[in-house]
Parts: C-alpha cells; sequence; structure tokens
C-alpha cells in the first residue's frame, strides 16, 4: 500500500516543537520529504538527524516578509518541487480590549497573520505551475468563540481563517486546495507561553504544568482527554494528500467538542478558558 504523501515535498513552518514538530514527523512517516523552518537551531538540527536525508532544516523568522521569500526558494532548491504548505508558525500576543500596545499589535498582525498571508502569496505561483498544491494554515478555536484565546491573538487567528477560505476561491481553479484547522484543548507549549519560554523551563516543571494543563482541558472536553499535537498532525496530513483533495475552503476543528459547550463564565480568569488554565498552571 503506498504511503500517503509518497513523492510530495512539504514545507512546514514553526516546525521544530509542539503541532509543526508532530506534524513534520508525521509528513515523513507518510512518505514526504520536509523542509522544517524555525528559529530553533539546535531542535531543527536534532529532528533532521533523527529522520534522515527525508528533512532538512532552515533558520528563519517568518513574520518577515523577505525571509519567507528566502524559505520557499531553499525549499524549492531542495525539494525539486512544493506540493503542501503548511503556515504552522505563531505565536501568544499580549495586550487586551483596552491594555494592547502599537507593538503588541504589530507582533500579531507580522506573526500569526502575516506569516500566512505571505507563505500563500509566494507559495502559490509555485504551485499554480505544477496545477497540484495543498496549503493548510493552523489556525484557533479562539477564532471562532470568544474568551478562547487573547484579544489579538484570536482577531489574527480570525483573520487566519478568512484568508483561508478567500484564499481557496482563489486558487481551487489551478487545483490548489486551501484549508486551516483551528486546534483547541489541545496540550502545547503554548500553554507554557510559547516555545522559546518552554525551552528555558526546567524539564521537570515543564513536565508537571503540561500535566495540570492537560487535567484541566479533560474536564472541560466532551472527550474527557486532552488533545496531542498528533491529533492535529494526522488532520493536517489528511488535507495535504490526494485522498482530502477534494475539501477547499474549510475549517477543520480539533477540539474534542470544546467549542460546543461555549464559555461557562463571565470571570476575567474563566476556568472554560484554555489559555487560563495554562496561566493557573504555572502558578
Amino acid at each position: 500500500m503506498a504511503l500517503r504523501l509518497a513523492g510530495k515535498v512539504a514545507l512546514v513552518t514553526g516546525g521544530t516543537s509542539g503541532i509543526g514538530a508532530a506534524t513534520v514527523k508525521r509528513f515523513v512517516e507518510d512518505g514526504a520529504r520536509v523542509a522544517i523552518v524555525g528559529r530553533n537551531a539546535e531542535a531543527g538540527a536534532t529532528l533532521v538527524r533523527n529522520l534522515g536525508g527525508q528533512a532538512c532544516f532552515i533558520k528563519a523568522d517568518v513574520s518577515q516578509e523577505s525571509e519567507i521569500v528566502r524559505v520557499l526558494n531553499e525549499a524549492v532548491g531542495w525539494g525539486g518541487r512544493l506540493d503542501v504548505l503548511f503556515n504552522n508558525a505563531g505565536g501568544l500576543a499580549p495586550g487586551g480590549v483596552d491594555t494592547f500596545t502599537a507593538e503588541d499589535f504589530d507582533y500579531a498582525v507580522r506573526l500569526v497573520l502575516g506569516s500566512v498571508l505571505y507563505g500563500i502569496k509566494y507559495a502559490s505561483p509555485i504551485m499554480k505551475a505544477q496545477r497540484w498544491g495543498a496549503i493548510i494554515n493552523n489556525s484557533s478555536i479562539g477564532a471562532l468563540r470568544t474568551h478562547m484565546g487573547g484579544y489579538l491573538y484570536s482577531v489574527a487567528k480570525a483573520g487566519v481563517s478568512h484568508a483561508t477560505r478567500l484564499a481557496g476561491m482563489e486558487l481551487g481553479r489551478f487545483n490548489i486546495t486551501v484549508n486551516c484547522v483551528s486546534p483547541g484543548a489541545v496540550t502545547t507549549p503554548l500553554f507554557l507561553g510559547g516555545s522559546r519560554v518552554a525551552a528555558h523551563m526546567q524539564p521537570e516543571k515543564a513536565k508537571a504544568v503540561m500535566a495540570k494543563v492537560a487535567d484541566g482541558l479533560a474536564q472541560a472536553t466532551p472527550l474527557a482527554r486532552s488533545g496531542s499535537a498528533e491529533d492535529v498532525a494526522s488532520a493536517v496530513s489528511f488535507l495535504a494528500s490526494d485522498e482530502g483533495h477534494y475539501i477547499n475552503c474549510h475549517d477543520l476543528v480539533i477540539d474534542g467538542g470544546l467549542t460546543a459547550a461555549g464559555r461557562s463564565s463571565f470571570a476575567a480568569d474563566d476556568p472554560s478558558d484554555p489559555l487560563a488554565m495554562g496561566r493557573r498552571a504555572m502558578r
């Protein structure tokens, strides 16, 4: 039986930890060669070493347009083509409704939304020439419901979800699909403040915090368990495959049913807010 992604070349931004790293591994297991993009060169080198000739690492800051252009050129130079782009890079954006600064706004727009828009912009000509492509964007349940993430983060993720629909409408005639996934109730380094914060935490402390977060998410989820990065990676692999290629302009929610329950409290530290769970676990 042929592997799902056999012969395909993929690029994953934010690929050195969490959902990104899990997706890189799943892509390789499913037969793809993968260009891993991130800022952590040490983590990237470790992944490449473990995956052998099926992967390469490109260090970059994808909040910068010029870096995205360079990354795509290097990936195509390495792999000979580009079949799949997973716009996964992102991070928490500080600031509330009446407290965010201009710097907070610029950061959220450039990293969370801009990296996706520029990724689509510069990947689409490559895929048009091939007459095949699959672009998957990592959105969030914060784009769908209130109190499922920070203010600017949720606003930017809502932009990611709508950009997905707009781009899919434009690119579908070139046999390019554009979809997004909206994870929620998934235990990742986001709850530790992001991968860069997690990298500097003592391993035992990080493990303990993540266990508390997983327990809290399990209690808020109809499936009674938290999700994993691998749960998201499985869905992304399907959307990247020939099997999933009739799906377009779609937002696949991966949250164990969490958003169906909605918000349970209007308190400032709402117990149903996934990010609030992370804050409490670190106390």
